[in-house]
């Protein structure tokens, strides 16, 4: 029998998981996170996940003949009849009476199927406790005591958990103005890979100062790549994030030498959000869209007309940037990248070099516009 590392036969799977690869859909999304999980959600700690899954492989067994596995695979035996005792407690080993006692699994059919039973009762109470919460709350906000419609949230650190909170919360859509300071980008990127594999639509309208920063082009490309739709605009009003048409986080003060002066709001259902939402939809009316794919895994660039290279100058140019910005986001020369806008601007019959990004992004939308 080959020990089992800690967290159990999944630990594999949990070790293995790209994190970052685009998601196929939905299933497969919930599939990798209940790996991930493990039996955690039937009250199991990774420790008692591991042990129990290598007494399935070895009952019966003795305490000694589990702590000389528990050793080969590199973990301490000190905490070992803890463990026994738990899983023995939570009925899914049994022990014997004899001289040594000896351990022996419980099919995991029956006892974790108790287990989970346990956990989706208390997890149904958990969520209509909540649901009275909800109504309490809503109760109070239509009461004699004026709504909450903005909270304020000082500080970098809550600020930004305040951000990944809200964007985890959304159920149909996630929308956002971009422009500085700008939260973790590896963050965001895997944020957002969650919300679309759950479903979630995502609208981002890009401010032309990010589209200019280094690595941004590969960045915008990723985010396309999994399904959000993007856009671009020379100047953004705000930093903002909508989620549903339930909240709004608006980001009022950002001082990187004072992470204790960062301040945001969150707007909750009121006047206010529905303006904040017609603002949103007003600016994607006159954004420009980025007609940005990723280029095919290992080979060369799309052979359709204008290309994958054809659209990441489409885009820059659409952004508004200088042939100088241009060449440092596709990594190539100046005169190469005057040489790539003027053959552009011939085959499209356009005279400058805007009207060139604009014709080409309205004549070849992507998919998702």
């Amino acid at each position: 029998m080959t020990p089992l590392p800690p967290g159990g036969s999944h630990g594999a799977a949990r070790a293995g998981h790209d994190a970052t690869g685009p998601a196929r859909d939905t299933g497969r999304a919930r599939d990798e996170e209940a790996r991930r999980d493990g039996l955690g959600a039937a009250g199991l700690t990774p420790d008692e996940e591991t042990l129990y899954e290598q007494l399935i492989d070895c009952s019966p067994a003795t305490a000694d003949q589990v702590a000389s596995l528990w050793t080969v695979a590199g973990l301490r035996p000190e905490p070992l009849p803890a463990l026994l005792g738990s899983l023995e407690a939570k009925g899914l080993i049994t022990r014997t009476s004899d001289e040594p006692a000896r351990y022996a699994a419980v099919a995991p059919e029956v006892a974790l199927d108790v287990l989970l039973g346990g956990a989706e009762r208390r997890l149904l109470q958990a969520r209509e406790h909540a649901a009275e919460l909800d109504r309490a709350y809503r109760r109070r906000a239509t009461g004699e005591t004026p709504p909450v419609v903005v909270e304020v949230v000082t500080g970098q650190r809550a600020v930004q958990q305040r951000h990944a909170q809200l964007q985890r919360a959304a159920a149909h859509q996630l929308r956002c103005l971009s422009k500085p300071p700008y939260f973790d980008p590896a963050a965001s990127v895997t944020a957002h890979r969650e919300l679309l594999a759950r479903g979630v639509t995502s609208r981002m309208i890009y401010e032309r100062e990010f589209v200019d920063r280094p690595g941004a082009l590969r960045q915008i490309e990723t985010m396309v790549g999994v399904g959000q739709q993007a856009r671009v605009l020379p100047a953004l009003p705000m930093k903002l994030y909508l989620i549903d048409d339930r909240f709004a986080l608006l980001l009022l003060r950002h001082r990187p030498d004072d992470p204790g002066a960062d301040a945001a709001l969150v707007v909750h259902p009121s006047g206010l959000l529905q303006a904040l939402s017609r603002l949103f939809e007003g600016l994607w009316q006159r954004a420009l869209p980025l007609r940005l794919r990723p280029p095919a895994p290992g080979g060369p660039s799309r052979a359709r007309h204008p290309g994958h290279d054809d659209e990441r100058l489409i885009a820059l140019l659409v952004a508004g940037l200088t042939d100088e910005a241009i060449a440092r986001q596709l990594g190539i020369g100046y005169r190469t990248a005057e040489r790539r806008i003027a053959d552009l601007m011939s085959r499209l019959g356009a005279h400058t070099r805007f009207q060139a990004g604009v014709q080409a992004a309205f004549l070849h939308p992507p998919p998702s516009e």
